[in-house]
């Protein structure tokens, strides 16, 4: 099938690993961090690690909009489902994620809370027609690929004059977070976390488009290559960063052409600016508070914000202490460094985010990686 057959050709891939080989300079070391969780499922995967020469290293960044959703923003979705009576619906990954008393929103549906799972906004919109005398509250999620789909639901509310319909609203910025990992001390101050140059998201990029990254390509002087999700995308992705880190250039180039431009979805861009605006700040799980990285609802459509129509208070609620997902998210740990990983934490049984959606890193090393773990430890 194009572009999807013809990505996964192993073959191509191994000569892709030479290429790169052949690029890497002798006691040199590069360091990318792959933003986005797709990329990070990619390269466990299908084993990229494995083709990778030993002088260049992956680190996991952030880039699973389930991971990095902090739990006082679950809780409050919690207790509108719980105490306020609403009919509450999200994405199937956002119901697992773990929150405060070892609750979910799976686990508050098995206490009578009415909790749907929908897999679009189009879905939650005809719950709000179908239950006319029921308060429905959509939890929405994601970087900037879910976020216009969701403006676009509460201008058809607005439309439709849909009285019973409302969004908690938790969309959130790449760029912002980006730049919050580069000025992190793990990054700039002590080099705990070296990066030498970023695979950038390839759905978010196909909104965005590829010039917001040429900032921290000026700014930081880092490399950026756009990547598609496919393995041979991010090998060739790969070697492009090497080959720039060789040549000293800072630049954003775009491997992704086929579905990712400059501009990005214009149009997606206006819809999403009319109905939202930039909070001043949002905690982003395993970040601490990113000024400028979330969207709220403007006054426009005031009526169509849960949090102000249920007067809702965020309350910050710290991780669970044994869990590593906020050093994970951060790329200062890995998820074999920690000690509940494959053990008392699994995709059955989470205890950090990390762990639920197929992207996050835990999940990701879990399914494709722990038994090569095994195999290093035995050998």
């Amino acid at each position: 099938m194009k572009y999807i057959e013809e990505f996964r050709d192993g073959e191509v891939a191994r000569t892709l690993a030479r290429r790169i080989a052949a690029a890497v300079e002798p006691g040199r070391r590069y360091s990318f961090m792959e933003f986005c969780g797709g990329h990070t499922h990619a390269i466990s995967r299908y084993g990229l690690a494995d083709l990778l020469p030993g002088g260049v290293r992956m680190v996991h960044g952030p880039g699973c909009p389930v991971c990095v959703l902090p739990i006082g923003r679950i809780d409050l979705a919690i207790s509108l489902a719980l105490e306020r009576g609403v009919m509450l619906c999200s994405y199937g990954d956002t119901l697992r994620v773990p929150a405060s008393g070892g609750l979910s929103l799976l686990k508050a549906k098995a206490r009578g809370a009415d909790v749907r799972m929908v897999y679009s906004t189009l879905d939650a919109l005809q719950l709000a027609r179908d239950h006319p005398q029921r308060e429905i509250v959509f939890f929405a999620i994601g970087f900037e690929t879910t976020t216009p789909p969701t403006a676009l639901a509460i201008q058809q509310a607005q439309f439709e004059g849909l009285a019973n319909f409302s969004v908690l609203c938790c969309h959130v910025l790449t760029p912002a977070a980006i730049s919050h990992i580069l000025e992190s001390p793990e990054v700039r101050q002590w080099g705990t976390v070296p990066i030498d140059g970023f695979i950038g998201p390839a759905h978010v990029s196909t909104v965005i488009g590829s010039r917001p990254y040429e900032f921290f390509a000026e700014e930081y002087r880092k490399p950026v290559v756009i990547a598609g999700f496919e393995p041979l995308d991010v090998m060739q992705a790969i070697l492009m960063l090497v080959r720039q880190v060789n040549e000293g250039r800072c630049d954003v180039e775009n491997e992704f052409s086929r579905a990712v431009t400059r501009e990005g979805n214009v149009k997606a861009q206006d819809r999403v600016a009319q109905v939202f605006e930039l909070r001043r700040e949002f905690e982003w799980r395993g970040l601490s508070v990113v000024p400028y990285s979330a969207l709220r609802i403007r006054g426009e459509y005031a009526a169509f914000d849960a949090e102000r129509r249920f007067g809702l208070q965020y309350r910050s609620v710290p991780d669970h202490k044994a869990c590593e997902c906020g050093a994970i998210l951060r790329g200062v740990k890995r998820p074999q460094d920690c000690r509940l990983f494959g053990t008392v934490c699994t995709p059955d049984n989470p205890m950090g985010s990390c762990m639920v959606s197929s992207e996050g890193a835990c999940a990701a090393h879990y399914s494709y990686g722990r038994y090569r773990d095994l195999a290093l430890s035995d050998g």
